[in-house]
């Protein structure tokens, strides 16, 4: 279990990261096992947990599994389907999470607190692969990130419902709970080794003080800019969303 540790720039102490020991990930499967579209699928996530998402192709995977890339085609007609595939099992983990719970026990809080670590549980022991979940076609084009099945919109819906929240409370929740969970997550990803487009550009600058030349403040903060506060600012983005929905839930049964 991760302890707190103090920063020697911040002088303030870190938040312990209770997810962090989801960041490695399962071993690939055994080549003696019979292939099957499960295997292949397992086996694509752990190739792309190693050499990253770009390199993913049928003929590695096929390599990786000891068989030629057209034995995997009885198994996925492609690699769009095998995207696809990746993507429902990373969600479908959730299920077997045993901190995620599929209706409320101790409020509306402590159900999404426990669904978010959840995500951000997957998140972290497949970095390289977590955005697919946000890129991936889902059931429904209006189902948004990182919730990408209906079973699981279902479960956040009812959830709310059942604690009191209005059906106008409750999507405008959704709205807001899927987009910070989704911005934090792929953030943390990108300093894991994702492929998230844009965001790759992230760098701390640290081997080049003379680009820092010109720019006094940002060289002088720079210890504290380049800190890797991920786990304090998921809890920080957690609280204020629980206390923004909060509101909501409030609003909507004042009127």
């Amino acid at each position: 279990m991760p302890t707190s540790e103090t920063h020697p720039d911040a002088g303030v102490q870190a938040v312990p990261d209770a997810d962090a020991n989801a960041v490695e990930g399962l071993p690939p499967p055994s080549a003696r096992e019979p292939l099957s579209r499960e295997r292949i699928v397992e086996a694509a996530i752990a190739f792309i947990d190693e050499h990253g998402l770009p390199g993913l192709t049928m003929r590695r995977l096929g390599n990786e599994l000891g068989v030629e890339a057209m034995a995997l085609y009885r198994y996925v007609p492609g690699k769009e389907d095998l995207l696809d595939a990746v993507v429902e099992e990373l969600i479908e983990g959730m299920r077997r999470d045993v901190d995620v719970l599929d209706a409320p026990r101790d409020g509306w809080q402590d159900f999404l607190i426990r669904l978010a670590h959840g995500v951000r549980r997957v998140a972290l022991e497949h970095p390289k692969a977590f955005p697919l979940v946000a890129s991936r076609p889902t059931e429904a084009p209006w189902l948004r990130p990182p919730l990408r099945s209906l079973a699981w919109v279902e479960v956040f819906l009812s959830g709310l419902l059942a604690e009191g929240f209005t059906e106008e409370a409750a999507v405008a929740s959704y709205r807001a709970y899927t987009s910070v969970l989704l911005g934090n997550l792929l953030l943390e990803v990108s300093n894991h080794g994702a492929d998230v487009g844009p965001l790759d550009v992230l760098d701390d600058m640290s081997g080049d003080d003379a680009a820092l030349r010109d720019y006094p403040q940002v060289r002088r903060l720079r210890s504290a800019l380049s800190e890797d506060r991920a786990a304090a600012e998921f809890e920080e983005s957690l609280e204020a969303l629980l206390d923004r929905m909060t509101l909501l839930r409030n609003e909507h049964l004042d009127g």
